[in-house]
């Protein structure tokens, strides 16, 4: 869907928007600023992001890869493992069918795909879950929260327990 860009009630047609002094400061606040919204960033989306596996993925060759690169999940690639036999039959086979549709490349393997993932040591797998999960909550999935009891403050990972459960 397709959106028009906000109405300015005081700006001519065809009028650039401009800063307009805030009424209860006086200070010039940004043209179509919304409450809540964050700072405003120049620079382009980060969708692919780089990795070293702790172990590596050896080859049918025995060739060792372990630097890689994955893409920002997005609803599809959490959709269509659903729909997966494998998945259906183990749950667990989630993550395995998910990280072979996000992960876009290791080491010099042509293609990276569910039979690679399946492959891979355990440690390796670990660490591709958090990955994945780190990438795709912006960095993180830590929270601090204060206990109601004791008022002590702590952090807490909001991160589930497998891979599309966050």
């Amino acid at each position: 869907m397709r959106r028009s860009a906000p109405v300015v009630p005081d700006a001519a047609p065809g009028a650039q928007p401009s800063s307009r002094p805030d009424s209860a400061t006086g200070a010039a606040s940004p043209p179509f600023a919304t409450a809540g919204a964050g700072p405003v960033r120049d620079e382009p989306m980060r969708t692919e992001f780089e990795f070293e596996l702790p172990r590596g993925f050896v080859d049918e060759n025995g060739a060792v890869h372990r630097h890689g690169a994955m893409r920002l999940a997005t609803a599809r690639d959490e959709l269509v493992p659903l729909q997966d036999v494998r998945v259906r039959e183990n749950p667990p086979y989630l993550s395995v069918v998910l990280l072979g549709r996000v992960i876009t490349r290791l080491g010099t393997l042509p293609m990276v795909h569910d039979g690679v993932v399946e492959n891979m040591f355990a440690s390796d797998l670990a660490f591709l879950q958090d990955f994945y999960r780190q990438i795709n909550a912006e960095g993180h999935t830590r929270a601090e929260v204060t206990c109601p009891s004791c008022d002590e403050a702590f952090e807490v990972d909001l991160g589930g327990s497998r891979l599309g459960e966050s």
